[in-house]
């Protein structure tokens, strides 16, 4: 599951480097002598790395470690992995995970595959028509992903009889005729715009493009406005012929491809929609399901997706209003905004829904200090896929993979990690986190003591490299970055500042929803800008429900067949990754994640950093309310974020200063309690499987982070009650942050 769908370009230049394979990988190791540990882009030595009091002897560890991962096995762990289409709970999908398990093994891993029991929806029929006002049809599908064979080498791939009609998951079966209203992108602003205008969306079948928010929110909207079914197309203008030249010719999506997905309502909760909060394990008794539908994170009415190819004589045929000028998109004509009856669709839904068997494969490195060995260094990516899933996501299960294989040889020569390394490759993603998810609720008192969840999702796509993550881990990232070369030349650091630099509007995998110019990493133009964790991937469990420290990685392109039948191995090979040089890129970072938290002498978060990324969330607040007219108390709150960060500033000093021997045990245990602190039992007003007070999908966006959601989302809703009330859990949670930091003080 990607958590956005638009890319940007980077510097023309570095398209000359992806073209030539790099064949010796000593040859792309930096000296570690000139990493750069601070903030400002100076070299310093090699043994000032945070969270480690004299770096030397893990340097060499990383060195024998990256010459490791290799293109030439990347290329053939992809293949493998998308040799047939391997949708969560399909036979092809269980042979993907004795793969990642034999390979996990041969690495010297201890592997389980841990099986849970998850409901799932495969389509049976999925019928789509639309007649004019005189009765006509003008549309009959949805039409099959097809190119044509004879252009550009075609694509082998595309004529499986394996791949499952393009369709949602979560969605109901339905049979519904109804008039058709464009929404645009069906974002809460757009439905209330047509509501402005006089459009009506009650009963009537609602379509509207991909882009901007997750497909899930426009149905979960769609049905609070009373629709009757919705449709998504992807539209030319979003990532097609309007973006450049489409598959097979180029790497945008061709006129036929689809985008599969979740509809699941995911800013509620993730995972088995039946056990919210209970893992979905094979013996769980019936009992403790869910079975009303309406208490469920699914949606009530039918959707399903389209092409643009099925959704252009729709559009074209829809009267009423002009749409505004914002709503236009990449098809040759105006488009309208319907609901006059011009056109009627018809959509006749047929879904299997039942429980289905589902596979993580977890494989863990056991950790041999005494007292951290139980603090758990845990690395995932998604195994599963709407269709072969080249990119999203076995191109990041190859850098896990390489990763682990690095792991191993390190293991041969002796390594062994101070803490518990855990790999994990979750199954049902694509339907709504269900993998990760049910394992987190499983292990949930154990990941009390998880120092990181490191995720990597959409690992390769292109050749630009892009991180989020929680504040106290931005610096840890920007760090070890700078250890790993591009094959672009210089380290990834170096190239990622340089892309943002080139295009400064268009950094970060995830821009909070509530980012102002010049807030949280803004200005900084000195450093990379790292985003903020919203949700759309396996780190929301960790993160949101748990408070376990998150990052997230990976390589973004122009990737215009996403969730299609053509992310395939013929895709990858032309437009994403050719040499396999990313892949080697990527298994790198990831994998140097892992190291330097597994044996940090001290756990490297950066309590300073988030101290002052919260000040200027609370400020940012403020100032909306203030906008809005809201009569509400910020006092508190002002004074705890700045209580929060004092306590995380004298941490920062005692981190860097702090001498070895007794204490450690202490020191790192509190500075693990910071993020689960932030947590608030109660959760968020309407959904409170989301606990954090710092960082949720918003209700309304899906992937893009809001920052403190109850307050910004109390703002948005004006109930100037629920603002206050989030305001004081707020101010609990972090003037609870500050007092454990505090109690390290001497």
């Amino acid at each position: 599951m990607r958590r956005f769908a638009v890319w940007f370009p980077a510097p023309s230049l570095s398209w000359l480097f992806v073209r030539f394979p790099i064949h010796f990988a000593f040859a792309i190791l930096l000296p570690l002598a000139a990493c750069v540990a601070g903030d400002a882009g100076a070299q310093t030595p090699a043994g000032q790395i945070f969270g480690f009091r004299d770096f030397a002897a893990q340097a060499r560890w990383d060195q024998s470690f990256m010459a490791v991962p290799s293109t030439s096995v990347a290329r053939q762990e992809l293949k493998t992995l998308t040799i047939a289409p391997h949708w969560a709970s399909s036979p092809e999908d269980h042979t993907t995970a004795l793969y990642v398990a034999q390979k996990f093994r041969e690495d010297g891993l201890q592997v389980t595959i841990q099986p849970f029991r998850v409901l799932l929806n495969k389509p049976v029929s999925i019928h789509i028509e639309a007649f004019d006002a005189s009765g006509k049809q003008i549309m009959s599908g949805p039409t099959p992903e097809h190119v044509d064979p004879t252009a550009a080498g075609g694509d082998p791939y595309q004529n499986d009889p394996r791949i499952l009609p393009a369709f949602h998951s979560s969605s109901p079966s339905g049979d519904v005729t109804a008039d058709v209203v464009y929404a645009n992108y069906g974002t809460l602003a757009d439905f209330k715009r047509l509501a402005a205008m006089g459009i009506s969306v009650k009963g009537k079948i609602v379509i509207a493009r991909y882009g901007e928010n997750f497909r899930g929110i426009k149905v979960y909207i769609a049905q609070q406005y009373g629709a009757a079914g919705v449709l998504i197309y992807s539209d030319p203008a979003d990532d097609g012929y309007k973006k450049g030249a489409v598959y097979p010719q180029g790497p945008w999506r061709p006129a036929t491809g689809v985008q599969r997905g979740s509809v699941q309502f995911l800013p509620l909760y993730s995972g088995d929609p039946e056990t919210p909060g209970i893992a979905s394990t094979l013996n769980l008794p019936d009992s403790e399901r869910i079975t009303d539908p309406k208490k469920m994170n699914q949606p009530l009415i039918p959707s399903n997706p389209l092409s643009y190819q099925d959704a252009a004589p729709i559009l074209k045929a829809l009267d009423g209003p002009v749409a505004p000028h914002s709503w236009q998109g990449g098809l040759p004509f105006p488009y309208h905004l319907g609901g006059s009856g011009a056109v009627k669709v018809h959509m006749r839904l047929v879904q299997d829904y039942k429980l289905r068997t589902i596979w993580d494969v977890i494989g863990t490195i056991d950790g041999t200090d005494p007292v951290q060995r139980d603090n758990w260094v845990i690395a995932g990516n998604h195994r599963d896929a709407w269709v072969y899933g080249a990119v999203d996501p076995n191109s990041g299960t190859v850098a896990m993979l390489g990763a682990a294989q690095g792991l191993g040889v390190l293991l041969k020569q002796g390594w062994r990690p101070r803490r518990r390394i855990v790999l994990c490759s979750w199954d049902a993603e694509e339907e709504g986190l269900m993998g990760s998810t049910e394992w987190a609720e499983m292990h949930a008192e154990e990941l009390s003591h998880a120092v990181a969840y490191f995720n990597t999702d959409v690992g390769v796509a292109g050749p630009n490299f892009d991180a989020s993550a929680v504040p106290s881990l931005k610096k840890f990232v920007r760090q070890l970055t700078r250890e790993v070369a591009s094959p672009k030349g210089g380290t990834v650091y170096a190239q990622w500042l340089a892309g943002q630099q080139a295009h400064p509007a268009t950094h970060n995998r995830q821009d909070s929803a509530h980012d102002q110019a010049g807030a949280g990493e803004a200005g900084r133009a000195a450093r990379v800008r790292i985003g903020d964790l919203g949700s759309g991937s396996d780190f929301t469990p960790f993160l949101q429900h748990l408070g376990v420290p998150s990052t997230d990685i990976g390589s973004d392109g122009p990737y215009g067949v996403y969730h299609s039948t053509f992310d395939d191995f013929t895709w990858f090979t032309r437009f994403a990754d050719p040499t396999f040089a990313y892949e080697q890129e990527m298994a790198r970072v990831f994998g140097l994640e892992i190291l330097h938290m597994a044996d940090a002498d001290v756990l490297p978060y950066d309590y300073r950093a988030y101290g002052r990324e919260v000040e200027q969330y609370v400020s940012q607040a403020q100032q909306r309310a203030q906008a809005a007219g809201m009569h509400v108390d910020f006092t508190a709150a002002t004074a705890a974020a700045a209580r929060f960060e004092a306590a995380g500033a004298k941490m920062y000093q005692e981190q860097q200063n702090f001498p070895a021997g007794a204490g450690e045990e202490h020191l790192n245990a509190t500075l693990r309690q910071v993020e689960e602190a932030l947590l608030n039992p109660a959760g968020l007003p309407h959904r409170p499987w989301f606990k954090h007070t710092i960082y949720a999908p918003g209700e309304y966006t899906g992937y893009a982070a809001v920052v403190i959601p109850g307050v910004n989302e109390g703002i948005d809703a004006d109930d100037s009650t629920r603002t206050q009330a989030q305001l004081d859990a707020l101010s609990a949670a972090l003037n609870h942050a500050a007092e454990v930091l505090e109690s390290q003080a001497p």
